[in-house]
């Protein structure tokens, strides 16, 4: 006969460790009443909060993995709904157990971040007692519902989301620069070719538009019989630079009008400002959650370093759904816009700079154009040549200054009571050391001897300069580059390399370094700077992005009467000296320093490849121009600062 449930014997004796006295009457039970009741724990009682607790924390890892399940399907359901929110981090806390005989409930507290949103809501994991192997164990009766309040099995969960319209980078007026640009698709429209025409029109459409033919015969016959296969995607206004006239003669040929986010030309300030594409997996890694596979993101420069700025938050909804598509809402939160990012760049003189390099050949190798507005800091063109391999040379790039590096040394000369007037000896060689330093191979003549220190800048003598090297103190050198803006440590939210001018090891490297060699370096933006803070009268600090313009503090600023020289010594160049050609610039009174740096190893005649230089100072505008293999900075870079100077 069975026994009636409210008189069964316990299923465990782990359920209650209560002497048996304790649970029948009797003189039994009053002396068990002064027994210690340390071993009356409800142990069973423990093993369901237990259980609650691991089920929090494997829930908080989106998983149920461990924990025992009375249906064990319920692991992969739950993977199932929950896998799209597998991005998202969320944390898990169970309340206070409520038991009642073998059966517990506990509330669960959820607590996602989704997308920077914070989505809270309680459900309840019931909690049953069962025999295992002879011993009562806890394990969780789940259902959909202890994921989701009122979630059905037959649900998935689904997330839509949808940006704003990305943001622009514009220009300090507010015109826009990277926006979004009407471009068209061109490829093989598949619904509407005959399928034995699809693998000789694919060929056709790959020549059309300059790519391989088989990859894109194989990519078209593999692709549905509805599908729209891409070939190239070309800017409104470029076709004729990269599409056939015959491709509108090819069955199937198609051109879908669409919208990407693009600079004014392909070319323009690429390596500063970078590109949008479709997030990558490093990317999608990276971000923690807020960027997820098939969003548009900033791949490099500026575009990637402001992305999130520029990007905004997606309008996000979470939604159940059924498999009829019946939707319900379980939460949603709206769009925030992106913001635009303001640069200095002057979009005609960058566009300028830009074409004036694309006249360089490949023996040219690395080039670069930096111009400045002194009055403000502001960096008006960052061209970078084709030769550069992707790499920012304008801003980040760093070379041997050569000559024109002599300005930072006029300025330790003047400093040492060197006056522009005062006599230099310019001889044909020096020796330091053992090491015999000359004058570049076409140096005049006429500026040979004991010369004005202001006609050995002008000229830029080389020997005249390392002769005068005992009047320059140590640290010196430094002090006068810091003061010009060169060595600086920049963090102004772009890439700025500022050159370096470490302590000379040696005397030979100390000549080596009033010239421009050694191991002093900078950037094409480092020697706009020079130029620029010369002109300005103070140092000067280029900015890049409209609002965060720094403030220079050298040690020892730039005085007037420095400045002053220091601007009668380019001007001197221009009416005297290595750049004369640059005299015939209209507007105010051009100033310029040329410079020539040997670089690498030497060939089989002894002689070594030349970076070529020119900063150059036109009113309001300070320029470098660098080309990493040139004959000399008057002869290679000199032709593309007076072209500038022209179009300004």
């Amino acid at each position: 006969m069975p026994v009636p449930r409210s008189f069964a014997p316990p299923r465990s004796a782990s359920r209650s460790q209560c002497p048996a006295a304790l649970r029948r009457g009797g003189v039994l039970a009053l002396a068990a009443l002064l027994l210690p009741l340390a071993g009356c724990a409800d142990t069973s009682g423990d093993a369901a909060r237990a259980l609650a607790s691991d089920l929090a924390t494997a829930l908080s890892q989106h998983s149920l993995e461990g924990v025992p399940l009375i249906d064990p399907n319920a692991e992969s359901v739950f993977q199932e709904q929950a896998s799209p929110l597998g991005g998202y981090e969320v944390d898990v806390t169970a309340g206070e157990l409520e038991r009642d005989g073998d059966e517990a409930t506990v509330p669960l507290s959820w607590s996602w971040t989704v997308e920077g949103h914070e989505w809270t809501y309680d459900t309840t994991a019931l909690l049953l007692e069962r025999e295992s192997e002879g011993d009562a164990e806890w394990a969780v009766d789940w259902t959909p519902a202890t994921f989701v309040p009122e979630l059905q099995q037959d649900e998935r969960i689904e997330i839509r989301r949808e940006f704003a319209p990305r943001a622009d980078v514009v220009d300090a007026s507010g015109e826009a620069i990277v926006t979004r640009r009407p471009v068209g698709r061109y490829g093989l429209d598949k619904a509407n070719t005959d399928p034995a025409a699809v693998g000789a029109s694919a060929e056709r459409i790959a020549a059309a538009v300059g790519i391989d033919p088989a990859a894109y015969r194989a990519a078209a016959e593999s692709a549905g019989p509805e599908a729209f296969v891409e070939a190239l995607v070309v800017r409104e206004g470029e076709e004729h630079l990269h599409v056939s006239p015959e491709f509108a003669s090819i069955p199937g040929a198609l051109v879908v009008p669409d919208e990407m986010v693009l600079a004014p030309t392909r070319r323009f300030a690429r390596e500063v400002l970078g590109y949008v594409g479709e997030a990558t997996a490093e990317v999608v890694e990276a971000s923690e959650g807020a960027v997820r596979p098939g969003d548009q993101v900033g791949l490099s420069g500026l575009l990637a370093t402001y992305d999130a700025q520029l990007r905004g938050t997606p309008e996000t909804a979470i939604e159940a759904v059924t498999a009829d598509g019946t939707r319900r809402t379980l939460a949603t939160w709206d769009a925030v816009p992106g913001e635009p990012l303001a640069v200095t760049l002057d979009q005609s003189l960058q566009s300028d700079a830009e074409q004036i390099l694309s006249q360089l050949g490949e023996e040219s190798g690395a080039s670069a154009i930096v111009a400045l507005r002194p009055s403000t800091g502001e960096i008006l063109a960052a061209a970078n040549g084709s030769g550069n391999g992707g790499m920012n040379v304008a801003t980040a790039g760093q070379y041997a200054p050569g000559s024109t590096f002599k300005l930072v040394t006029a300025l330790a000369l003047l400093r040492a009571g060197v006056a522009p007037d005062d006599t230099l000896t310019c001889p044909e060689t020096i020796t330091v050391d053992g090491f015999t330093f000359q004058n570049y191979d076409d140096y005049p003549a006429a500026a040979v001897g004991d010369i004005t220190f202001q006609t050995a800048i002008a000229n830029s003598c080389n020997t005249a300069l390392i002769g005068a090297r005992d009047r320059i103190d140590d640290g010196a050198l430094a002090s006068a580059a810091e003061t010009l803006g060169l060595g600086a440590e920049l963090d102004l939210g772009y890439p700025a390399a500022m050159g370096e001018v470490p302590p000379a090891e040696g005397e030979t490297e100390n000549a080596a370094d009033l010239i421009g060699q050694g191991r002093i370096l900078a950037s094409p933006l480092a020697m706009a700077t020079v130029a620029a803070s010369i002109q300005a009268g103070h140092t000067v600090v280029p900015h890049l992005l409209v609002d965060r313009a720094g403030e220079a503090k050298p040690a020892t600023p730039l005085t007037e009467a420095e400045a002053a020289a220091l601007r009668g010594f380019m001007r001197a160049v221009v009416t005297e000296g290595s750049a004369t050609f640059l005299g015939a610039a209209p507007g105010e009174p051009v100033g310029a320093k040329t410079g020539t740096a040997e670089y690498g190893e030497p060939g089989p005649d002894g002689a070594y490849r030349t970076h070529g230089w020119m900063v150059g100072t036109h009113g309001d505008l300070a320029v470098a121009v660098f080309v990493e293999s040139g004959v000399s900075g008057a002869t290679t870079a000199g032709p593309l600062l007076a072209s500038l100077f022209e179009r300004w």
